[in-house]
């Protein structure tokens, strides 16, 4: 049996209460499948660095967004090892996650630069994702070579909600004491939350800037389930974890024009997975 069943059963026997909510907390290890799952979707979410180092004028504005695609995991760790048994989590929600970005130049080559996703629905996820990240540009001469170098401090809070322990496609009224006994899919909630800083260093060839850096990124997201079973029992199990993943990237920005410039980067967290990123950026003043 389930946790929720269990416990439900033992409140019947006893004679006190038809209904349960279960409310436990897992705190799985670093190693386990929920761990590195929820490692893995928080990748997209980080909010790293859109384009090649740029040291922006104060006062100078620049808007744009970008598109991750969301990649598969590895089908092993979609099988809860250690909260949860026997059952496999949804892990395709949506396949594209995008945001857009403002970057706000500040004196002394400092700059703020924030993302928002108001609630929306995409596919299966209803998404509200905030980033704010501060960085500090510097124009380096390295022999004949000019080199930019851009220290950067990012955090990202959000969260996503759709049918992840238990989508339409895995409800059963067959076997009560089997996993996603019902007939409602349903409503987990998983909140994204990281810290990072990062450096990266680039040069330009013409129209375009190439660049590469790496960093460390703290993560701290929680994963609460929210499924009512046919017999009334609510599961409101919460997973948390603490992990620290190291990461690298590198891409190009090619300018389109002077205020117009389209960028994509590889960003590998070695841990967990490889995403793309693909933006534009337009400089408005």
């Amino acid at each position: 049996m389930t946790r929720p069943h269990v416990a439900a059963a033992l409140a019947a026997a006893l004679g006190t209460i038809p209904f349960l909510a279960a409310a436990a907390q897992c705190r799985p290890p670093a190693s386990s499948h929920e761990a590195r799952l929820l490692a893995f979707y928080e990748a997209p979410a980080l909010f790293s660095m859109g384009s090649a180092p740029e040291r922006i004028p104060a006062g100078a504005v620049s808007v744009g967004g970008e598109a991750i695609p969301v990649p598969s995991p590895d089908p092993s760790i979609t099988h809860p090892s250690f909260c949860y048994q026997y059952t496999t989590n949804n892990t395709k929600l949506a396949p594209l996650f995008a945001r857009p970005r403002i970057i706000v130049g500040l004196p002394a080559g400092f700059a703020i630069e924030g993302s928002y996703v108001p609630p929306v629905s995409v596919s299966n996820a209803h998404v509200t994702i905030g980033s704010l990240a501060l960085s500090r540009a510097q124009s380096l001469i390295v022999g004949s070579t000019s080199v930019q170098l851009q220290m950067r401090a990012h955090g990202t809070l959000g969260r996503i909600r759709g049918p992840i322990t238990c989508p339409r496609a895995s409800l059963q009224r067959s076997d009560p004491a089997a996993p996603c006994y019902g007939t409602v899919p349903s409503r987990d909630s998983y909140d994204p939350k990281s810290l990072g800083v990062e450096l990266a260093a680039g040069t330009q060839v013409g129209r375009l800037d190439l660049y590469a850096g790496g960093g460390a990124n703290w993560l701290d997201p929680r994963f609460r389930a929210g499924f009512t079973d046919a017999l009334g029992n609510v599961d409101h199990t919460t997973v948390d974890v603490a992990l620290v993943r190291g990461v690298a990237y590198g891409g190009a920005t090619f300018h389109l024009r002077h205020d117009l410039a389209v960028s994509g980067q590889l960003y590998v967290v070695p841990a967990d997975v490889s995403t793309v990123r693909l933006g534009v950026a337009y400089r408005l003043r």
